[in-house]
């Protein structure tokens, strides 16, 4: 297994300009990580995508690290007006870069859902987002850059929908990006669905949440709501309770030997929640191998 460490994790750092994308290279190469992985947002404003990737790029080659990844926001529902092929083309471009990165994976979202559900559920959209990802990951190809789904957010997040969307964009360069801990914001069980999905595995995330059951009362600041109603909380790993351990076994069974790329999302201290979830994560991957 390699490590990898998400530059969301550092979004405290980056909010209070303690660390800028450039400086987290060598930030996340001197705390002993294999690679980093890049999000979109992230891209100052003032500077054009394609110029800022290829800085990030020769940043990392200097330093010695690897990007792993690159993650993009889209919507192939709403998107771009409801415009699918225009929301495609956006995301063709964002292929663009992540050629640029020299990364070889790239995961975009599917949807955060329809504005008005009425009497549509995530099946009534099945075939409008398989027919996107799949012009998308088609396109990518080309550059021998795979693309990924991720379970992520609410509507295209638990492991039977995630499944249901690879099944039907068909392609062998498509796949997903399985996030152990994001399947608790479906109120789905992490062992089961990890069990599910690990098969279609291109990438992890490794994440751990505290959980708080709906019946008890608002714990408060930090806390957001899943989709069911229960109370959770970005943590540590291995401070919460999301059954890390359990998981990476699943993923092992399948054969997966790719990257691990912790996101932190808890309200610790961003340097040392990283740094001590990586050191937990080294132990519990040794754990699982026995």
């Amino acid at each position: 297994m390699q490590y990898a460490v998400s530059i969301y994790s550092f979004m405290q750092y980056l909010r209070e300009g303690r660390l800028t994308p450039l400086s987290c290279i060598a930030k996340v190469k001197e705390m002993g990580f294999d690679a980093i992985e890049f999000v979109d947002f992230v891209f100052p404003e003032e500077e054009k995508p394609e110029e800022y990737a290829a800085k990030l790029r020769e940043e990392a080659d200097r330093a010695g690290l690897a990007i792993s990844n690159f993650a993009v926001g889209a919507d192939l529902l709403q998107g771009s007006g409801g415009n699918l092929e225009a929301e495609v083309d956006t995301l063709k471009k964002k292929v663009d870069i992540a050629a640029i990165l020299g990364c070889p994976t790239m995961r975009h979202d599917v949807t955060g859902g329809p504005k008005n559900r009425t009497h549509q559920g995530f099946d009534s959209y099945l075939e409008r987002m398989a027919v996107g990802c799949l012009a998308v990951t088609e396109y990518a190809a080309g550059k021998g850059i795979r693309t990924m789904t991720e379970n992520h957010g609410f509507f295209a997040q638990d492991s039977r929908r995630v499944e249901k969307l690879i099944n039907r964009v068909a392609h062998d360069n498509f796949g997903q990006l399985v996030d152990i801990g994001n399947f608790l914001c479906a109120d789905d069980d992490p062992v089961t669905a990890v069990g599910r999905c690990a098969p279609y595995a291109f990438y992890v995330h490794i994440k751990d949440f505290i959980v708080k059951s709906g019946q008890e009362p608002d714990p408060g600041e930090g806390f957001f709501l899943s989709r069911g109603g229960n109370f959770l909380r970005g943590t540590i790993i291995g401070h919460g309770d999301v059954p890390v351990v359990q998981c990476l076994r699943a993923l092992k069974r399948t054969g997966y030997d790719g990257y691990l790329s912790i996101e932190f999302e808890g309200m610790e201290d961003c340097v040392q929640g990283i740094s001590l979830g990586l050191k937990n994560l080294r132990r519990y991957v040794e754990t699982a191998a026995r």
